[in-house]
This record gives structure tokens, sequence and C-alpha cells, in this order.
């Protein structure tokens, strides 16, 4: 068995077996979403960080860019240097798209079924489960949708019975969207004065700004079932990236406390030694001057 006919029968079994336990087509999409994101989280994880490096490091970046700007190739040399030196892979940021790629268009392909005989024409999802039994019957629906029926094709129907799907594409751009939010906010917190960023920073932001529109755009010839994936998906990522967020922060305000010596009080853990009081003076002696001064 070669391993894109394995991926879709893991999907379609992964599939039943949530079908098994709630009987709802749209349940099992999501469940199975969630348990692809969790396996995927190391290169979510990979991604993130990826990114907040890259932006960290920008300002060396346009140091490197200006001083070999009229040699191209020396140019090149240097800022592949200068990665490795960081251990940063620019190309990790698509690391996550990437390997869910094949996951899309497996999803897909089960997804597009076809029913002869009173049977599944593709054997990815068990004949004998429960969710097989739903497909047949025509039980797909979820939130008045047709999981199986793209939104293209719905609003062919007429655009009343469309609006949930046209809602679920505009979450599509909008949870991608947030996402791109999430590192562009970072992005101005640490970098507040400093308006200009290299070509290389704007064309990613570029491209991370255009992929939530394109796949809306693909999202509206998709079956809706693959359109729900997209969504959850989403949703997840942007849990995820706080996550990472928060304890990379918690992280690095450790490590800046520890390089403060610990703690704040004053004297505990610093060498500082403090000033000695000034000498009190005896009241005899004070008496004494005022008698001279008579």
């Amino acid at each position: 068995m070669n391993p894109w006919t394995l991926l879709l029968k893991a999907l379609g079994n992964t599939m039943a077996f949530f079908y098994s336990i709630i009987p709802s087509y749209g349940f099992a999409i999501i469940m199975l979403t969630i348990v692809v994101s969790i396996l995927l989280f190391p290169l979510t994880l990979k991604q993130t960080r990826s990114m907040k490096a890259m932006q960290e490091i920008q300002p060396e970046i346009k140091r490197i860019q200006a001083e070999y700007k009229a040699d191209r190739e020396e140019l090149n040399k240097q800022l592949l240097a200068f990665y490795k030196e960081k251990n940063i892979n620019p190309a990790a940021g698509c690391l996550p798209l990437i390997v869910q790629m094949p996951i899309w268009f497996a999803l897909f392909r089960v997804l597009r079924i076809g029913i002869e005989n009173g049977a599944l024409t593709q054997d990815y999802i068990p004949a004998s489960s429960k969710l097989a039994a739903a497909m047949i019957e025509g039980k797909t629906s979820f939130l008045g949708m047709d999981l199986l029926v793209s939104p293209n094709r719905a609003a062919t129907e007429g655009w009343v019975n469309a609006i949930p799907y046209v809602i679920l594409v505009a979450l599509v751009v909008v949870t991608g969207l947030v996402q791109t939010w999430q590192m562009t906010r970072r992005r101005k917190s640490q970098d507040k004065g400093d308006k200009e960023e290299s070509k290389q920073a704007q064309q990613m932001q570029k491209v991370t700004k255009f992929m939530p529109l394109l796949l809306g755009v693909f999202s509206w010839g998709f079956p809706t079932g693959l359109v729900v994936y997209f969504v959850t998906s989403n949703l997840f990522r942007i849990g995820q990236q706080a996550f990472i967020f928060r304890i990379d922060d918690d992280g690095d305000e450790s490590g800046r406390k520890a390089k403060r010596g610990g703690p704040d009080k004053l004297g505990e853990g610093t060498d500082e030694v403090e000033s000695p009081e000034p000498p009190q003076r005896s009241p005899h002696a004070s008496k004494k001057r005022k008698r001279r001064r008579r």
C-alpha cells in the first residue's frame, strides 16, 4: 500500500472514529483537524520561532545589505553565513503549510464521494462504519450547510441559501489575517522607532497577507467540509501562536532577571556597600562652641 493510500485511509478512519462518538459530520472534521494540528505542533513551533527570530535580526540584515549592496553574490553569501551563525532557516515559516498541502488534497479526495448500488465508490471510509451509512443517506449537514457541497454550488441555489457558506469562507480569510496580525503586532512593538524594513521582510509580509485571501478564493470552489478544516486549523493556530509567544516571553523575562543577578532587593546578591551614616555631634561640643562665640 503506497503512502498516499495510507494517508487517505488514515483520514477516513479517523473521521469514522469521531463520528461514532458524536454522530455529526462537522464534528468529525473538526476533531480530525485538531488531531492534525496537534501532530504538526513541532513544525508550528519551529515556524513561529523562525518568524520571530527573522524579525529580531532585521537591523543586522539591513546592515549587511547596505554593506554589500554593490556585490549581489557576496551579499547572498554573507546572508547565508549570518543565517547559519544564528541557526535560522528563512524557509521554516512555510513548513506547516507545505506539510498540510497533501492533507488538504487527501481530505478533498475523501470528501468527494460517489454512491453506487447503496455503497460508497471509495474505500477510504470503512464501509461498515456509521459515517459511511450517514454519507450514503446524505446526512452530511452542519450548521445549515451540506459539507459535501462547495460554496460556489450552494450559491447557484440562491444567495439566501449561500449565506452560511459565504460567512464560512469569510472566516477563512479573517482568521488567516489574524495570524498575520499576531506577528505584525509583535514586530511593531519590538521595533517602534524603525519604520524601514528590508526587502525580504516586506516580501514576507506581502506573502503572509496575500495567502489568506488566496485561500479564501480557493475555498469558494472546495467542498465545504474542507473549508471547515481551514477555519478550524486557523483558529487552532492562533491559539498555538499565542501560547508560543507566552512561553517564549516568560523564558526571556527569566533570562533577563538571571543576568541582573537574581533578586532585585537592595544589597542582596550584589557587591554594593552601604554608605556610612554621618557621625552624630555631641551635645557637650555644641555647648563649648556657644561659649567661645560669647
